[in-house]
C-alpha cells in the first residue's frame, strides 16, 4: 500500500540575500515547508541556490521584475502558493527638508509600489483556493517617526495603512492579512543606506551642514557598542512561524521591547510628549 504524503506548504520570501530574508528562508525550510527565495541580484540567487533553495531574481524596484517573480512563483508551484512574505527595503538617510522629489519616487517604488504590485499579482491564487497568507515585514518606524528617517518612515507608515485596509477588504475571502512590525535587528540596512544618501542628499549645501556632519558617523562607522535593545532576525523568523502557522493568526505583530512600547506609548500618550521621546533617539 502507497503512503500519499501531503505537499508541503508553499512560501514566496522576498529579500533574501541576507538578514531578516534570509534566517526566515533558512527558517521556514526547516519546518518544511516549501521555499522560494527570491533576491534582487542574481548573483545572490546562485548563492541561495547552492545552498538548496529555490531561488529567482525579484527587484521590487523594476516592474518588470516583479511580474516575471510572481509568474516564476505562481508557475513553480501551479497556482498553490500558500504564503507571501513580502520583505527587503532600503532606507535614504536625511532631514525631510533635504530629500528631492526623486529620493521619494525611488524609496516609495522599492518599499511600497513594488510590495502592492507582487501582493495583487499573488492574490488571485489565493483566492481561487479560498486560502492564503500575506504577511509584511513592517517597522517600529511604521508606527512612530524619527528625525532623519523621513523616507523610510514614510513608507512604512503607508504600508501600515495599506495592509490594515487589504486586511478588511480580505475578511471572508480564506487569506489573512499581518503585519510584523519589528524594532531593531541586527541587520545590514544602515549599510545598504549609505548609496542612496549619498546619492540624493547634497548635506554639505543644507542649512542642517553641521548636523550632518556631527552625525556622519552613525552612518559610516561600526556602532561602537551594540544597541542594548537589538535582536538577531531569529526573532523576526520566529514571529513569522507564528504568523503563519496559527490556525487564527494576530493582525500584526511586534518584535523587541522598543516596537512593543512605541506601539502602547503611541496609543496613550499625547503627540507632545512622544515627540520629546522620539527627538531623543
Amino acid at each position: 500500500m502507497t503512503t500519499l504524503t501531503a505537499p508541503s506548504r508553499s512560501i514566496l520570501i522576498t529579500g533574501c540575500s541576507s538578514g531578516i530574508g534570509l534566517d526566515a528562508a533558512r527558517t521556514l525550510r526547516g519546518r518544511g515547508w516549501r521555499v522560494l527565495a527570491s533576491c534582487r541580484k542574481p548573483a545572490d540567487c546562485e548563492r541561495l541556490r547552492q545552498e538548496g533553495f529555490e531561488s529567482f531574481p525579484l527587484d521590487y524596484a523594476d516592474p518588470l521584475s516583479v511580474e516575471r517573480g510572481a509568474a516564476e512563483a505562481l508557475e513553480r508551484t501551479e497556482g498553490r502558493l500558500d504564503a507571501l512574505f513580502n520583505n527587503g527595503a532600503h532606507a535614504c538617510p536625511g532631514a525631510v527638508e533635504d530629500l528631492p522629489r526623486g529620493a521619494l519616487e525611488a524609496i516609495f517604488q522599492a518599499n511600497l509600489f513594488g510590495w502592492h504590485d507582487l501582493t495583487r499579482r499573488v492574490i488571485p491564487a489565493m483566492r481561487a483556493r479560498g486560502a492564503g497568507r500575506i504577511v509584511n515585514c513592517s517597522s517600529v518606524l511604521g508606527l512612530v517617526g524619527a528625525r532623519w528617517r523621513g523616507a523610510y518612515v514614510a513608507t512604512k507608515f503607508a504600508l501600515e495603512g495599506l495592509t490594515d485596509v487589504l486586511r478588511l477588504e480580505m475578511a471572508g475571502t480564506g487569506i489573512e492579512v499581518i503585519l510584523i512590525e519589528p524594532g531593531p535587528i541586527a541587520t545590514r540596512i544602515r549599510e545598504n543606506a549609505v548609496p542612496h544618501f549619498e546619492r540624493w542628499i547634497d548635506w554639505r549645501a543644507s542649512a542642517r551642514a553641521a548636523e550632518y556632519e556631527s552625525l556622519l558617523h552613525r552612518l559610516y562607522d561600526p556602532p561602537a557598542r551594540k544597541d542594548r535593545w537589538e535582536l538577531s532576525p531569529a526573532a523576526v523568523s520566529a514571529v513569522l512561524v507564528r504568523a503563519l502557522e496559527s490556525p487564527r493568526p494576530r493582525p500584526r505583530y511586534t518584535v523587541t521591547v522598543p516596537a512593543r512600547a512605541a506601539s502602547v506609548l503611541r496609543r496613550i500618550l499625547p503627540t507632545r510628549v512622544m515627540d520629546r521621546i522620539t527627538r531623543r533617539a
